[in-house]
């Protein structure tokens, strides 16, 4: 996937949750901009232990041909 395509879902205002489905199956949610940085060719994928602002717990490094597609994440409905 190209970064633009990955950065039209990240800069988009509103901000909108969003999933990253990789060509093996595995996924990322992205449900705040802080979770991801994008490069040319790699994505950062940032795992934080409460919310965006405290210190990072997990960090995974991802090639952009690796992403099969992007996804919207539902908001939940109330019944």
């Amino acid at each position: 996937m190209r970064p633009e395509d990955i950065l039209f879902w990240l800069k988009a205002v509103p901000f909108k949750p969003f999933r990253i489905c990789l060509n093996s199956g595995r996924t990322y949610e992205i449900r705040h901009p802080e979770m991801l940085r994008v490069s040319r060719t790699t994505m950062l994928v940032f795992s934080f232990a409460g919310e965006p602002q405290d210190p990072i717990e997990k960090m995974e490094m991802v090639g952009l041909v690796l992403v099969e597609r992007i996804e919207p994440i539902e908001a939940p409905t109330h019944a």
